[in-house]
């Protein structure tokens, strides 16, 4: 036997009892209380007792009670010598019992103090607690020397089966954790592992698609402007630069989305100043930064976009303030403006319209809420997710 099994105490999941089935404790509760019924059934009916014995031997019981429930915690928490403060009290109220007459619960403290030395402690504390209490048991003891010596190694061997029961069953429940740990890390990698497919499958068909048709834009702007000027010709150029600064936008924020699926996601300030480097805007982050999760990173950034569009379509030329706070559980994305200075564009009438919709049920989505309406001067968009 390895030094480490005498001086080391039981594992937690062996002291815990959380390994042991349902039908297992409730037949294990069942039999302590028959048990315990019996002993005071049998100790105070037989008359030896007066009322105020019994009163006080009910007390004795419910303290003894409490004692071995904090003789149970306090080994669990691995406290050797509060446990061992607590055997002693059970042992001194054996020793009480027998003096005044109450042989059966003080057979049963002996026994059940010199079970539970052995089962929960250290094997260098537990073998002398032992000793202790099956010598108490053996001085008490009525019958021959012969039985009382195969009582008492009945005992340290229940004591000692015990402990090797509640080691393999913390073994296995410790196992068990570890079993679905590894499962949940699988699981993990191979969530990770779609991800990258379809990052790969986003940019397969989604930033070619787009990367060529920056290329034929390109070429069309270069041939319209060797043109001679044209009725037409400078309206055709404006569409033409503007699809193209459109597909350049597309393929950033492809770029973003495929960062985002590969875990690869830019700090949100970050991604706040680049969103308003061309434009008459200013970014203020308030609170403690702190790394947002995949999902609310998004929902900030979602918006934020959407917000900025709302804003050159309605209000082109407008100061925009963007305030971006960390609060304790959640981050806050305040976009104001100023409103608008110049006639609206032709901008204005374009897109579906649920543009608020789609962020406000983004929003809701990750349990947060997104308010939008007008402010002193322009618009007002308030984002609150959790974080």
């Amino acid at each position: 036997m390895t030094p480490a099994a005498w001086t080391g105490w039981p594992t937690r999941e062996a002291l815990s009892g959380t390994s042991h089935a349902l039908p297992r404790r409730a037949i294990t509760w069942s039999v302590r209380a028959a048990l315990g019924t019996a002993m005071l059934w049998g100790t105070f009916s037989g008359g030896r007792f007066g009322p105020w014995e019994v009163v006080l031997g009910l007390v004795g019981v419910a303290g003894c009670a409490f004692v071995a429930w904090a003789y149970f915690r306090t080994s669990l928490e691995h406290r050797l010598w509060p446990s061992l403060g607590l055997l002693a009290l059970l042992l001194l109220a054996a020793f009480g019992a027998q003096r005044a007459g109450a042989d059966l619960p003080a057979l049963i403290l002996w026994c059940g103090c010199a079970v539970a030395a052995l089962e929960r402690l250290p094997l260098t504390a537990g073998l002398p607690a032992m000793a202790v209490a099956l010598g108490g048991y053996a001085l008490m003891s009525t019958d021959g020397w012969l039985a009382t010596a195969m009582s008492t190694a009945g005992l340290s061997l229940a004591g000692y089966v015990l402990r090797l029961d509640a080691e393999a069953r913390g073994n296995a429940q410790r196992l068990l954790a570890q079993e679905r740990a590894a499962r949940e890390a699988e699981a993990g990698r191979a969530a990770l592992d779609e991800r990258a497919r379809i990052a790969r499958e986003i940019h397969d068909v989604l930033a070619h698609s787009l990367s060529a048709q920056l290329v034929h834009l390109e070429a069309a702007r270069l041939l319209i402007e060797r043109e001679p000027a044209g009725e037409f010709r400078d309206q055709v150029l404006d569409r033409v630069v503007a699809a193209r600064a459109m597909a350049r936008e597309g393929l950033a924020e492809t770029r973003q989305a495929l960062s985002a699926l590969r875990g690869e996601v830019s700090p949100v300030e970050d991604f706040l100043r680049q969103l308003v480097a061309v434009e008459p805007a200013r970014v203020s982050v308030e609170g403690e930064r702190r790394t947002l999760t995949a999902g609310t990173s998004q929902t900030v950034r979602r918006v934020a976009q959407e917000a900025m569009t709302n804003v050159r379509k309605h209000a082109p030329g407008a100061e925009v303030r963007i305030q971006l706070e960390y609060l304790p559980g959640e981050v806050a994305l305040e976009i104001r403006d100023s409103g608008g200075k110049r006639p609206e564009s032709e901008l204005s009438v374009s897109g579906s319209g649920y543009g608020l919709l789609g962020m406000r049920e983004r929003a809701e989505l990750m349990g947060g809420t997104l308010e939008a309406g007008p402010g002193e001067e322009g618009f007002v968009v308030c984002l609150r997710v959790p974080a």
